[in-house]
């Protein structure tokens, strides 16, 4: 069947070719956007327009509907703002046009048209078309307009087919686009500065992943997919740039879920003289604001859960979390590693032998807490054996001055007031590389260049990193990562 329809239209398009010269015309202008025409006219009626002067107007988009009745017919229009219907009478347009629009014409099309606003019988605004164009043949055809796209992953594979047909996917990617400018405006009116760091790291660093490998032929040497450009901002700290950050494009060789993609995109952002506290401030205020600038509103609907952006955000820490949703854990998990190795399997937890203590709390942590973090929190105290680039506690050298913010029942930013100490942080490389050769493929790599940054001396420094996609999801109600980035990695076909 897919087969005639394509043998059909191209029969078409050959006859296009034949009767205006050309198969794909390049001489159409466009004056006008659809939502203009609307908004211009938007409290006229029929009689009111038929008093007034008939203003011509150009505009293009792709033919979603069309009823054709005899000598004249309806289409309904797309262009990137909205729809309009068009009228077209064999009276009112070149015999040439009224041939394109009667006999070569298929829903999906492109075609350009000129006309003069009015009013139908029923109230609708319409366009009485005077000139009539196709612009473009499509020669496949579009999904059946009531169920469009209904298999998943071809939303995903063909997005260009799931943004003609689903409303719903295109305002989305409006509204992330929305965001993501509201982001920058946030930052600029702080007095940060925007910069962009490498892609290409000779040395895999700034978070716990693993990395993409590429090798560069010229210079004969190995290099990583950027998985955080913390490192780099962080020198930016070093060279006097006391506020940075950047919107950046990261790359993790790990697995794809509803909330993972290999390729995924953050805000990350660093700022002297502050501390991790400071972060949590600044955080809760850019997510009210961003939130009300783009949605007018702070009180979201989130996969049946209401996500309330107006309360204050609550804080618990790491290990008060663990007594709060395990009240019968035994003590002896936050001193012994063999316990908490034993109870945090017993809960689910997946633990690997070479874990130390501190990564196997926050395992155990995740696993049962993660999925009720609904409202915002901001989970603080972290274990110093996950954050090997946190500063520690002044109070307790096995925690460190950080957090995560978790909406939704995921992470969606981390932040720490950051290590300054170089000699500290050569021992934390040192002992990463350690669990790297027990095991550990997500252990951090020792960046002697970052050590000799920070022994020319960083500031005390506070730096945050906020998932774009994971806060897009949340605004707009998206249950996958892959509902909000355009083209998500998939399997071959």
């Amino acid at each position: 069947m897919a087969d005639n329809i394509f043998e059909q239209r191209l029969e078409k398009l050959e006859s296009l070719g034949e009767l205006i010269g050309v198969k794909y015309p390049n001489n159409f202008s466009v004056d006008t956007a659809i939502i203009s025409i609307l908004e211009e006219y938007k409290n006229e009626t029929r009689e009111t327009l038929e008093t007034k002067e008939k203003k011509i107007f150009s505009i293009a988009g792709r033919v979603m509907f069309r009823r054709i009745m005899g000598k004249a017919g309806f289409l309904n229009l797309r262009d990137r703002d909205g729809d309009l219907q068009l009228y077209v009478s064999k009276k009112s347009i070149p015999e040439d046009d009224f041939i394109q629009f009667k006999k070569l014409l298929d829903i999906g099309d492109i075609i350009g048209v000129k006309g003069y606003p009015f009013v139908t019988k029923t109230g609708e605004l319409s366009l009485h078309v005077t000139e009539f164009k196709i612009l473009t043949k499509s020669l496949s055809p579009l999904p059946e307009k009531f169920h469009g796209l209904t298999d998943i992953e071809s939303r995903y594979r063909q997005r260009y087919v799931d943004l003609i047909m689903n409303q719903d996917s295109r305002a989305r990617f409006i509204a992330r686009s929305k965001i993501v400018k509201e982001l920058r405006n946030f930052f600029d009116a702080k007095n940060y500065l925007e910069v962009e760091t490498p892609m290409l790291h000779p040395i895999a660093g700034g978070a716990a992943a693993r990395p993409f490998v590429t090798h560069h032929n010229t210079l004969d040497m190995e290099l990583y997919m950027r998985i955080a450009p913390e490192l780099y901002l962080k020198r930016l700290i070093v060279g006097g740039f006391e506020r940075v950050y950047e919107i950046n494009r990261n790359f993790r060789n790990e697995g794809i879920s509803t909330r993972h993609n290999p390729e995924f995109t953050m805000v990350e952002f660093y700022q002297a003289y502050a501390t991790y506290t400071d972060l949590m401030d600044m955080t809760e205020e850019m997510f009210k604001t961003v939130a009300q600038n783009v949605f007018g509103k702070l009180i979201f609907d989130y996969q049946g859960n209401t996500i309330d952006f107006s309360k204050p955000f609550k804080r618990l820490s790491v290990y008060d979390g663990i007594k709060q949703y395990l009240p019968n854990y035994p003590k002896e998990i936050f001193s012994d590693i063999e316990v908490a190795r034993k109870f945090a399997k017993e809960q689910g937890a997946k633990i690997e032998d070479y874990f130390p203590l501190g990564k196997v709390l926050m395992e155990l942590f995740e696993h049962v807490a993660e999925k009720d973090l609904i409202e915002p929190v901001f989970i603080t105290d972290f274990p110093l054996d996950v954050s090997p680039l946190s500063r520690k506690k002044d109070a307790d050298n096995t925690l460190v001055d950080r957090f995560e913010l978790y909406i939704g029942g995921f992470e969606i930013a981390n932040a720490f007031s950051e290590l300054n100490d170089p000699l500290d942080q050569e021992q934390r490389f040192m002992k990463q590389i350690e669990e790297k050769e027990a095991g550990d493929d997500e252990a951090h790599n020792m960046d002697a260049d970052y050590i000799r940054a920070l022994k020319y001396g960083m500031p005390p420094t506070a730096g945050e990193g906020i998932g774009i996609d994971r806060f897009v999801m949340l605004l707009t109600d998206a249950p996958s990562i892959r509902d909000v980035i355009l083209f998500p990695l998939l399997k071959k076909e």
